[in-house]
């Protein structure tokens, strides 16, 4: 039976996915965004945070089966509101065996399941997992490969590469696009991101996330320091290309 190691599980999430679900956070992440609003999330360890309320350890190690049953026990409520399990992090694919365990347990058991990740995996693992899961929520940081580089830490080529596989599988996923000032919120960059989705049958809409300064409020508690690279205070006037070219979208 797979393990993996989780750092929170919060019920009630409401911008998860569809109806009102339980949010399972994986931790530890190979990038490293400079915009991270869950600093806890990237070690794979578990480790000691500090809160008002004294020093905690951050990181639970579990079985896929546990975490699947207890994960169950909600599982009334998820028919009744349409909603079910969203797996983020951190990034879900980094723990590509405890996931899909997990994913299958959840199925085995009728609750709806989405994954929220970077795509930065293995063609064989993104496309194991997409298998399994309902809805795809697609994190894109930048389609500009510097860019990308230099504010997340790794290079995006995996990641485009599993974004255009999946907008040709079909598969149903929802784009996500956090707007960061000066990093990716350009025209330029936006109308990049609508060209690699234009076409996608399952796209179900874009997702605008704009960037909130309380990004840096974990980094003290996780003995970070939180530097962003990019101006905190600038404003962003979002050009929405996907409006103008109807294509369903949000801004949150």
């Amino acid at each position: 039976m797979a393990q993996g190691i989780i750092f929170s599980i919060e019920e009630f999430a409401l911008n998860d996915g569809p109806g009102i679900r339980t949010a399972v956070f994986f931790k530890g992440c190979p990038m490293r965004c400079a915009w991270c609003h869950n600093p806890e999330g990237f070690s794979f360890a578990p480790q000691t945070i500090r809160t008002v309320d004294g020093e905690r350890i951050c990181g639970e190690l579990i079985t896929a089966g546990a975490l699947a049953d207890r994960l169950a026990k909600n599982a009334g409520f998820f028919k009744m509101t349409h909603g079910g399990v969203t797996v983020t992090g951190g990034e879900p694919l980094a723990q590509p065996e405890f996931l899909a365990e997990l994913l299958i347990r959840l199925r085995e058991k009728e609750i709806h399941t989405a994954i929220e990740t970077s795509g930065y995996a293995t063609a064989d693992v993104f496309r194991h997992i997409v298998s399994l899961t309902d809805l795809i929520l697609f994190d894109i940081k930048s389609m500009d490969a510097t860019i990308h580089k230099k504010y997340t830490g790794v290079d995006n080529v995996l990641i485009l590469d599993n974004l255009a596989w999946l907008v040709g599988s079909g598969a149903t996923f929802i784009l996500r696009l956090p707007l960061i000032p000066g990093v990716n919120d350009s025209t330029e960059q936006m109308e990049a991101v609508l060209e690699a989705v234009r076409d996608a049958a399952g796209l179900v809409r874009v997702e605008i996330l704009r960037y909130h300064k309380t990004a840096g409020a974990k980094y003290t508690m996780s003995g970070l320091e939180y530097n962003p690279p990019f101006d905190v205070n600038a404003l962003i006037e979002i050009n929405n290309v996907f409006e103008k070219n109807n294509i369903k979208n949000i801004i949150l």
